[in-house]
């Protein structure tokens, strides 16, 4: 026993140190939700939410921008690193055919929310019911190669990421001084309107065939170099954003738990985004940081103010900055919270982290 005990924390070890992966069978791989986790759907749509231009991508494996809102590799990544599978390919990308579409697909389109009005300033975004639209679509192409019945088991059995909530309070509510949700609802009640959607969203996605699905909260929305630059005063996050925040990821948490209880199964994984980012945000040199306040790549104030192009002020050495452009964590941040999400305790994953569900699931 004792030696077990050891060999599985010596793997762990080397997991978090990006040296091996875990080693489970194949498993298909589904990602739907925002810019947090878009591979570059919006690429494809006219929509000024793009991330296809330089320096985007500066240092992905191409050095070329994908369509991913990061300097390199986003949180799917690292995941997909963990499950021993390649990348995935966004859903509209004309080189998801044949055996690619076995691997799984990235739905996730940059701007969206739980409300369908959320990010309607960008246009042209995928939101949440085209998103799952485009997931039916998907499982009809799989089932021509495949068939009904080994589709239905790919899907059962794929691990799933759904990464949405953030928008619905920086692109909507706090969107203008007076937005119509803001007229509408007072912060508690938006919060609870929001949490009732969500709900909805996350049983449609049972419905479809989703049985491991990761569940991200916002992360602390009032300390990104965005909100700093808008909102913070001498250098200290939001209040306002940081209250919605506080408001929102606890009771996530607590839908999520209802929701395992009405199945009767940890069907949804609450993932505790908020803690993940507060960790290097509230102590940046303890992850290796210089800084948690500016961005990378940006503009004006802490590097908050517009959009990162090949125009905005660049640092040179992206893995000392917690954050690659006003709204978006670095690679190097996306990689601590994967760390997190595969070996942290239940603060971080509650009921269970990522290298426990593959180790359950692989034995049924």
């Amino acid at each position: 026993m004792a030696s077990s005990i050891l060999t599985c924390s010596v793997i762990l070890a080397l997991l978090i140190i990006g040296i091996v992966s875990i080693q489970v069978e194949a498993r298909a791989f589904f990602v739907f939700g925002d810019s947090l986790v878009d591979h570059g759907n919006n690429n494809y749509l006219v929509t000024t939410a793009r991330a296809d231009s330089p320096p985007y991508g500066i240092d992905f494996p191409t050095h070329q921008p994908t369509g991913r809102f990061s300097n390199g590799l986003n949180i799917p990544d690292f995941i997909s690193q963990a499950l021993g599978s390649e990348f995935l390919l966004p859903y509209l990308s004309p080189q998801l055919i044949g055996q690619k579409l076995l691997v799984g697909a990235n739905f996730a389109s940059a701007g969206i929310g739980i409300l369908n009005d959320t990010g309607i300033q960008f246009v042209n975004v995928i939101r949440m019911f085209q998103q799952f639209e485009y997931f039916q679509e998907y499982q009809q192409r799989v089932a021509a190669l495949i068939g009904d019945e080994q589709t239905e088991e790919l899907v059962n059995e794929a691990l799933v990421l759904i990464t949405v909530g953030g928008n619905d309070f920086v692109n909507n509510y706090y969107l203008l001084p007076n937005s119509l949700r803001s007229q509408q609802y007072a912060l508690p009640a938006y919060v609870q309107f929001l949490i009732s959607e969500y709900s909805k969203i996350l049983q449609r996605l049972y419905d479809l065939g989703a049985r491991r699905v990761l569940v991200t909260g916002t992360g602390p929305l009032g300390c990104v170099p965005a909100e700093l630059a808008l909102r913070g005063r001498n250098g200290q996050c939001s209040a306002e954003l940081q209250e919605a925040a506080d408001l929102y990821n606890p009771q996530l948490t607590e839908m999520i738990k209802e929701l395992n209880t009405q199945y009767d199964s940890d069907i949804f994984i609450a993932v505790n985004t908020r803690l993940m980012n507060a960790d290097f945000i509230s102590d940046p040199q303890a992850f290796g940081f210089t800084t948690s306040k500016e961005a990378c790549c940006g503009q004006g104030p802490y590097n908050g103010v517009g959009l990162c192009t090949s125009s905005s002020n660049l640092c040179s050495n992206r893995d000392e900055y917690a954050f690659w452009d006003p709204f978006h964590p670095s690679e190097r941040a996306n990689r601590y919270i994967v760390q997190q999400l595969i070996t942290g305790s239940t603060d971080y994953m509650n009921p269970m982290n990522l290298s426990t569900i593959l180790t359950l699931d692989s034995m049924t």
